[in-house]
């Protein structure tokens, strides 16, 4: 399987998995010209992907929804409630509703040779999910969008081999930043988003033998620094109670500018 970030952040999210025969997308919230030339550093077109999964609504993770449907009828995935909202959100122009295929939480959804499967995540949209996507006995998986993490999310994500965990936010660089006061306490809240700390706290649980590879996405520009949130993360992770440390597996930041190397497991 291969993993690649075409772009993560709070200005727009887009995530490929893959196998050899098997191709899809988590969120499509950058412009199709941006899909279209990260899935290039892969080798990939857009007419290989197979399926879209949508985590939820908001415009940085379903922005070329719309468009990619009517130039390119790909089907796209998410709960009811999440494609109630893009079907209704103006931005998103005309939507193929044959195109819109419901999924449940905690069910097994098969594309071609992946197997792709929702859980519930805390965040402020209608019905927020987080994915993991196996082929055979390889696991990947993808949580951003969170407020904070429980059994539910680390059960739902062990046993991944590569994953992306959102690092999204320095909290004494929230604090005192420019935000109102409303947004830092809808950021540092339990249906907000993870900060560099607690990123390190959920991936200390979600470590095993077989992890290769981690990204750090959905990384705030006005809250967060790459360097900053390596460093973080790592920190926390040598000072947890795992016996792994951060030096013993690949950890890259996923960018919101370009795409990220991509990783194949």
């Amino acid at each position: 399987m291969r993993m690649m970030s075409i772009a993560s952040g709070s200005s727009g999210n887009c995530i490929y998995i893959g196998s050899d025969n098997t191709h899809i997308l988590i969120d499509a919230g950058v412009s199709r010209k941006r899909i279209c030339e990260g899935l290039r550093g892969a080798g990939l077109s857009i007419a290989d992907i197979d399926a879209v999964f949508l985590t939820h609504e908001h415009t940085d993770h379903v922005k070329a929804a719309g468009i990619i449907m009517r130039n390119d009828d790909i089907p796209f995935y998410s709960t009811s409630a999440t494609l109630d909202r893009v079907v209704r959100d103006s931005k998103t122009g005309y939507i193929e509703a044959d195109l819109l295929n419901v999924i449940k939480k905690n069910e097994d959804i098969t594309i071609g040779d992946l197997c792709i499967r929702a859980f519930g995540v805390s965040h402020d949209a209608a019905d927020p999910v987080a994915y993991t996507v196996k082929n055979n006995d390889c696991k990947m998986g993808v949580v951003t969008d969170l407020g904070c993490f429980d059994d539910t999310v680390i059960n739902a994500m062990s046993g991944c081999r590569a994953f992306l965990a959102e690092a999204n936010h320095d909290i004494r660089m929230l604090q005192a930043g420019p935000y109102p006061y409303n947004l830092k306490s809808r950021i540092l809240g339990k249906k907000g988003h993870l900060s560099n700390e607690t990123s390190g706290d959920m991936i200390s649980k979600l470590l095993n033998d077989s992890v290769e590879a981690v990204f750090l996405g959905h990384l705030s520009k006005e809250n967060n620094y790459d360097l900053l949130a390596l460093e973080t993360v790592a920190q926390t992770i040598d000072g947890s109670e795992t016996k792994y440390r951060g030096k013993d597996f690949k950890i890259e930041v996923a960018r919101h500018d370009e795409p990220s190397s991509v990783i194949e497991v």
